[in-house]
């Protein structure tokens, strides 16, 4: 006569689920995490991937936009240029007549002379230092700028989100160019004077001048977007949660809320660097940006228009390198905006 197995959850030595009713019977024991899964007769293992980053899948997204590595190796190959050329090519770089005039390409001037007889190679080098200089100082200016008032108008909302989002629309009402010239025609002088008595460097006064108005004239896209994005971050749960449990403000704005929408941020800088340049050329074409003898492109542009009939090359030099800097410049930012893009991340 057969005998009816019970089960008694009372744990086994074993492992296993004690069995009552039957001498000696043992139910089999539950399977664990981690353990081999039979399946059709033989033992599979459970692989598991590793999990990838926000950084690191924006990095694999990048490698794939070719252009973009593209535009990366072109500006940082001429960061690197512009830092260790001068003192490879160290050829006199304010020195007029001391070459033949308007030489064309040659092994000894590989690009050339200018007009009153100086190496462009060195000046090209030596110039790309200050226009790469004020392309990223004014970047990175009116970035932090931009965020923080985008930041404060996002976060607090109320009075202070429509004073700085007003105050926002009346600077994007400017027109760019005229208040550009207007405040370097009118304070350029002073910014001179007064960091020569300070530092005794005019020159310094002249970058300090341009990097300030570049800047104060291009922080308003910034801020529009930061604060966007606050809107949208702000009211996450993962925020509720945060403040739930007693986290200041200054702790959700920087270590919650800021690093989530870093990505728009990037993209903006990367792309804020191209036209803090070519602002920066703009002025010194027109002859209020670096004096003469601060080769920088647009300087050089400046000086060249009118031989350009004579010694086109003295033109399309610092021309060809604002061309490629720039290029580099947006391809990098179209770059990061699809790599930083959640929609587009494998």
């Amino acid at each position: 006569m057969s005998q009816e197995a019970q089960l008694d959850p009372a744990p086994n030595p074993i492992g296993g689920i004690r069995a009552t009713g039957t001498p000696g019977a043992v139910a089999p024991a539950a399977p664990r995490v981690g353990d081999r899964a039979p399946e059709s007769g033989k033992d599979t293992i459970r692989v598991t991937r590793k999990q990838r980053s926000l950084w690191s899948n924006a990095w694999r997204q990048f490698r794939r936009h070719k252009l973009a590595m593209a535009g990366m190796v072109v500006f940082l190959g001429l960061i690197l240029i512009t830092a260790i050329g001068p003192l490879v090519y160290s050829r006199a770089v304010n020195d007029p007549f001391a070459y033949d005039t308007g030489q064309s390409l040659s092994w000894t001037h590989p690009f050339g002379t200018d007009s009153v007889g100086q190496d462009i190679l060195a000046r090209i080098l030596w110039g790309g230092r200050v226009s790469l200089a004020v392309g990223i100082s004014a970047a990175a200016f009116a970035i932090v700028l931009g965020t923080l008032i985008g930041a404060v108008a996002g976060f607090f909302g109320g009075a202070a989100d429509s004073i700085l989002m007003r105050l926002t629309d009346m600077f994007l009402s400017l027109p760019s160019l005229p208040v550009l010239l207007l405040v370097s025609f009118l304070f350029k002088p002073s910014f001179e004077n007064f960091f020569e008595d300070r530092f005794d460097s005019r020159n310094f006064g002249t970058f300090t001048l341009i990097v300030l108005v570049i800047s104060v004239l291009a922080w308003m896209p910034t801020a529009r977007l930061v604060r966007a994005s606050f809107l949208a971050t702000k009211e996450k749960e993962f925020i509720e949660a945060a403040r739930s449990i007693g986290a200041t403000r200054s702790s959700l704005i920087f270590k919650h809320i800021l690093p989530n929408v870093m990505s728009p941020i990037i993209v903006a800088a990367t792309l804020g660097v191209g036209a803090a340049i070519i602002s920066e050329s703009t002025l010194s074409f027109l002859g209020l940006g670096f004096p003469s003898d601060v080769p920088t492109w647009g300087t050089m542009l400046f000086n060249a228009k009118d031989y350009i009939t004579f010694t086109p090359h003295e033109a399309l030099v610092p021309g060809t390198m604002i061309f490629l800097t720039v290029l580099g410049i947006n391809y990098v930012g179209d770059g990061l905006r699809d790599a930083l893009d959640p929609r587009k991340t494998h």
